[in-house]
């Protein structure tokens, strides 16, 4: 385990923009941050320790963001960054990931355009 179980959080800009593409789509933020983080890792983007100002006002635990790809998004992120040292850094570039996957689907219009 190397997330936080709980209170895990966003930029708020993030926020805005999940609920946008809940509009959008109809999926849901923690859905739609899944996918985020996929889609950032595959970009070949990477954390490189940079802060995240973490200030968005939808907090939920582990298991609801993460759902049953929990345990595949934690290995992914100790497969990227072995020199990772705690929660806190690792927490930091999963927000990273997902603030970066947000922004490449912000001109999603529909469900469609997300698959």
């Amino acid at each position: 385990m190397i997330l936080p179980n709980r209170g895990l959080k966003l930029p708020a800009d993030t926020d805005d923009l999940l609920r946008k593409l809940k509009l959008r789509t109809k999926v849901t933020p923690n859905v739609i941050s899944r996918i985020s983080f996929f889609k950032s890792v595959e970009s070949g983007e990477r954390y490189t320790g940079q802060t995240q100002v973490i200030d968005g006002s939808l907090t939920l635990d582990k298991i609801t963001w993460l759902g049953e790809l929990s345990d595949i998004i934690e290995a992914t992120l100790k497969m990227l960054y072995p020199n990772l040292n705690n929660e806190k850094e690792y927490y930091q570039a999963w927000v990273f990931h997902v603030v970066h996957g947000t922004k490449m689907l912000r001109m999603v219009k529909s469900i469609d355009d997300l698959i």
